[in-house]
């Protein structure tokens, strides 16, 4: 019996620091990429001004919304069928699903692309606001592709070429040629001139993505006559889509609301606050990266306890990390905002909001990924969709009575209704809890189990 549990206890040991090593390296990577997109962002807001960054900011948001939906969910989906295809050697469906996956959001993006184009030219906006748009709506069907060839290098086992070109290099690129433009070449940069700096970076991202792609993809697979399960992938894939295009809108809402109700000076403001606030889930999401596939596993075993031991770790990991990354940027929040230039002090209170709001969610952990992992999806996308809908109509009402204040409120607010709308969920459905009072009922639970021993 004690060898038994011994050897259970080695195992949960093993366990955890094996996603201890691999929640450090995904760490490492995404930290890279958030630093990245931060100093580009910085570069940007510096050089360009609160006005022109506000409208860059606007449509950005609009432009990452609509490349989700574009996507189609195939940027998640081939990561379940293709190590499925490859498992059972179905090499026909292994490249018919790849082609399916690219022509399908090709075909949607261009289609949102030259939609979009005409809502812009209909509208009465501003030379540059519309501008920004049109070139920026070039980047939906770059970006999806992107995602798509990114996500089939990651299941060819490339993980460098897979993170890269989209988590390092797109804004890498963007952050050497604003700093060659401004600095070298004395360029004053206007809002259609970074997003076509930012177009340059994507396209140039793509060549990467598709060039490992190309160097990693299985020789004999060239030569197999491709084999189409449409049904099935479109029945995979649609949730999947669902939920990403929610996720998008429930981060950018503060954005697209200030924006499109005319203020893109207050939605820049508003993007520098949410930006920099968002560091603070940087530890839940490269803990997540390792934890997904281990999730799945440890339920499909019916091994209850380690999964309970193993969300209890992981929510006290998150917790402790992104509390200490959000209390310091609390604190500096003023000469954060000052770096900026003037205009941006503005979003100094709204930034203190939105950290609140991270770091509570951080404390309830990996909850979404609990559920698509335990095969909830459908009730996960539910929860997701109905917070951002949710988002749009509160962020609305509060942003009329309180502008970028009302913004961070509303997106705030809804960070924490939606975990513990999830929190419930887990709780009756699966009997988990997937945040912290998960440590405190571990830990009751094995004092328990020492005071019955000694009896």
């Amino acid at each position: 019996m004690t060898g038994a549990i011994m050897g259970k206890d080695e195992l949960e040991r093993r366990s955890v620091h094996r996603l201890a090593r691999g929640g450090l390296t995904a760490f490492i990577l995404y930290s890279a990429g958030v630093g990245l997109a931060y100093f580009s962002q910085l570069l940007i807001a510096r050089f360009v001004g609160v006005d022109a960054y506000g409208i860059y900011a606007y449509a950005a948001a609009w432009v990452i919304v609509l490349a989700y939906v574009s996507a189609l969910g195939f940027d998640v989906a081939l990561l379940r069928f293709l190590p499925a295809y490859e498992a059972e050697r179905a090499w026909p469906l292994f490249r018919g699903v790849i082609q399916y996956a690219e022509r399908r959001a090709l075909a949607v993006s261009i289609v949102v692309m030259l939609a979009g184009a005409g809502v812009v030219l209909v509208r009465d906006v501003s030379t540059q606001l519309r501008d920004t748009f049109l070139i920026g709506l070039l980047l939906v069907p770059v970006l999806a592709l992107l995602w798509i060839r990114s996500s089939i290098v990651r299941a060819f086992g490339g993980v460098l070429w897979a993170v890269a070109p989209n988590r390092l290099m797109r804004d890498g690129i963007l952050v050497s040629l604003v700093a060659l433009a401004t600095m070298a070449l004395g360029w004053r940069l206007e809002a259609f001139t970074v997003m076509q700096l930012t177009l340059v970076g994507g396209v140039v991202a793509l060549f990467f993505a598709t060039l490992g792609m190309r160097k990693l993809r299985p020789d004999f697979v060239d030569g197999v006559v491709p084999a189409y399960d449409a049904a099935a992938w479109r029945r995979a894939a649609l949730p999947l889509v669902i939920m990403a295009a929610a996720e998008a809108l429930l981060n950018r809402t503060g954005v697209i609301v200030l924006g499109w109700f005319g203020d893109t000076r207050a939605a820049g403001i508003y993007s520098l606050a949410f930006n920099m606030a968002f560091v603070v889930a940087l530890p839940r999401v490269a803990i997540n990266t390792l934890f997904a596939p281990t999730i799945a596993g440890l339920f499909a075993r019916n091994e209850h306890d380690m999964l309970r031991s193993l969300i209890a770790t992981t929510a006290r990991w998150s917790m402790i990390a992104s509390g200490l990354i959000g209390t310091a940027i609390f604190v500096l929040a003023e000469p954060l905002f000052f770096w900026f230039g003037p205009g941006y002090e503005a979003g100094i209170p709204a930034l203190r909001i939105l950290l609140v709001g991270q770091m509570m969610t951080a404390a309830a952990g990996s909850q979404l990924h609990v559920m698509t992992m335990t095969g909830h999806e459908p009730n996960a996308a539910v929860l997701l969709v109905s917070s951002a809908v949710g988002n749009v109509a509160v962020s609305a009402g509060l942003i009329s009575l309180f502008g970028v204040n009302g913004a961070a409120i509303g997106t705030a607010a809804t960070l924490i209704v939606w975990n513990l709308a999830m929190a419930v969920f887990l709780w009756r459905r699966l009997s988990l809890t997937p945040n912290m009072l998960a440590t405190f009922r571990l830990g009751l639970a094995k004092t328990r189990q020492i005071l019955a021993h000694r009896a």
